[in-house]
């Protein structure tokens, strides 16, 4: 799919550098109404949904007898793009024992590291009422999150070199290296990928393909959260400039979505399931959440990126 524009790194982080490091900066001003609190538990329940092993309590989506390879390891989620850490604290730390949160903009990615280290004190940071300040198991040291600022252009999960480390907060595991290439059970994507241009949008879901654990049973999964805008009255796949930004927004008619699915496909994905996220507020883009997970060997890329696509055709009716 050819592009009149493309978005370009450098703008992007010029831009969001002007907004506040808040939900209200990073969720362009609907940061102290409803919007976080619905996405946040939105986006939890589809989740479990497809992963019902991460479910911390009794309950009628929790397995009666989860595969035990669950409960003999720490469960690891990548949340990309991920602003003030608003993902990570409100949906992946209530669901997963460590999280590696990354982040391209400075002011975004050193507020989050300030909101974890003030919950291992037990502080309250005095930010926007309306916003939540405590991170989930970091306190006690049973959960953790690893801060990384870097973009996704560059950003390889399994070997993040590229990117600039900057702390460690909550669990500290007794061997660090043995996390090393270990890969990851959930891959967040939520409000950013619209800064990737299609080609790197492809590549980094081909890196992430590799970084996901257990991919020979399905379990490992990669979401993508985003905002759909208006299809063209041909049905054919359309993407929206936004100059103020530099990002695209990537959008068909809603019963099929082809944009973001031929995407997938290209990569290499199995769309799994998709879901309208609901309760927003009037105004706003249709968001939608899409989550998939790779059937296919990393290599055959190499001989034929269009080897393998597996995208069920029954969930475009």
């Amino acid at each position: 799919m050819s592009l009149a524009n493309e978005p370009v790194i450098e703008d992007g982080i010029d831009y969001w550098n002007t907004q506040p490091a808040s939900y209200d900066g990073v969720l362009g001003g609907f940061g102290t109404g409803s919007l976080p609190r619905i996405d946040a538990l939105g986006s939890r329940l589809f989740l479990l949904h497809q992963f019902p092993e991460l479910s911390r309590v009794p309950s009628a989506i929790r397995p009666l007898h989860p595969d035990p390879i669950y409960s003999d390891r720490r469960t690891r989620a990548l949340d990309v793009g991920a602003g003030v850490g608003r993902v990570t604290a409100d949906v992946l730390l209530h669901l997963v024992d460590d999280v590696v949160l990354l982040e391209p903009v400075g002011q975004f990615v050193q507020e989050a590291l300030a909101r974890a280290k003030a919950t291992t004190k037990g502080n309250e940071l005095p930010i926007v009422q309306h916003e939540r300040h405590l991170w989930k198991g970091l306190a006690d040291q049973t959960k953790s999150v690893i801060f990384i600022q870097g973009t996704l252009q560059s950003f390889d999960p399994l070997n993040p070199h590229r990117a600039h480390f900057l702390d460690r907060v909550g669990y500290q595991p007794p061997r660090p290296t043995d996390e090393i290439r270990t890969g990851f059970d959930v891959i967040w994507c939520q409000w950013c990928l619209g800064h990737l241009s299609d080609s790197d949008l492809v590549a980094f879901f081909r890196r992430s393909h590799g970084a996901l654990r257990d991919k020979e049973k399905g379990r490992s999964l990669i979401v993508v959260k985003e905002n759909l805008c208006v299809d063209l009255s041909d049905g054919k796949p359309q993407t929206v400039f936004d100059e103020q930004d530099s990002s695209l927004t990537r959008h068909v008619l809603s019963t099929s979505d082809l944009a973001w699915k031929e995407l997938f496909k290209e990569a290499g994905l199995t769309l799994v399931d998709q879901q309208t996220q609901e309760g927003l507020p009037e105004g706003l883009y249709e968001v939608k959440m899409y989550v998939t997970s790779p059937k296919i060997p990393i290599e055959t890329y190499e001989t034929n990126k269009y080897t393998g696509m597996l995208y069920d055709e029954r969930l475009s009716d």
